[in-house]
C-alpha cells in the first residue's frame, strides 16, 4: 500500500470513495451529503489550506484522508482539521485508516503543523494519538452536536495547552448542519 499526498485529478475518485463507504455505513443520504463536502472541499478550498492523504494499491483508492486549516487568529500555532476521512469499506479492520492518519499526522508534523484536530470516534482516533478536549481548550468552529466527539492532539513535543478561540474553518466545513 503507498500513501501519497495532494493527489492530482482525483477529486471525482475520492469524492466517489466517500460516497460509497458513507452510503454502506449511514445510507444513502449521508453518502451523498459527505460525497458532495468533499467535491467542495476538494474543488474550492485554497491550495495553502488543505492536505489530501490517500491510501492506494495496484491503482485501487482504498482511502483518503482531508485536513484543511483550523484558524485561531490568536494564537500562533498552526491547526489543520481532519474532515472527512473514509477507507473502503472492503479494507476496513485491515489497518488501512490506522495507517493512513499515521503517515498523515507525520507529514503535518514534518510541514510544522502544530496542532491536528477531528470530530469523530474517540475510540478510533485514539489509537493515533487523539485525546478528548472540551471546546474551552479547543473552540469549535461551529456549535458542536456530540462534543465527545471533538478531539485533537498536539504534533510537537509540547502538550496541547488552550488554544484561544474563536476559530474559523475552511468555507465548505462552515456550515451547522454538519457539525
Amino acid at each position: 500500500m503507498q500513501i501519497t499526498t495532494n493527489p492530482v485529478d482525483m477529486s471525482d475518485k475520492i469524492a466517489q470513495l466517500f460516497k460509497h463507504t458513507f452510503t454502506a455505513s449511514e445510507g444513502a443520504d449521508e453518502g451523498a451529503a459527505v460525497h458532495d463536502l468533499a467535491h467542495e472541499l476538494l474543488t474550492t478550498t485554497p491550495e495553502k489550506d488543505i492536505r489530501v492523504f490517500i491510501a492506494r494499491d495496484d491503482g485501487s483508492l482504498h482511502g483518503c484522508a482531508i485536513f484543511t486549516r483550523l484558524l485561531f487568529p490568536d494564537d500562533t500555532r498552526t491547526a489543520f482539521l481532519l474532515s472527512p476521512m473514509a477507507v473502503a469499506t472492503d479494507q476496513q479492520r485491515k489497518g488501512v485508516g490506522r495507517a493512513l492518519l499515521q503517515a498523515a499526522l507525520n507529514s503535518l508534523r514534518a510541514e510544522g503543523v502544530d496542532v491536528a484536530v477531528t470530530y469523530g470516534d474517540p475510540a478510533f482516533y485514539g489509537q493515533v494519538g487523539f485525546q478528548q478536549v472540551t471546546t474551552e481548550t479547543v473552540p469549535a468552529p461551529q456549535p458542536l452536536s456530540m462534543p465527545e466527539g471533538w478531539i485533537a492532539q498536539s504534533l510537537t513535543d509540547a502538550p496541547l495547552t488552550p488554544l484561544p478561540g474563536p476559530s474559523f474553518c475552511v468555507s465548505a466545513l462552515n456550515r451547522p448542519d454538519i457539525w
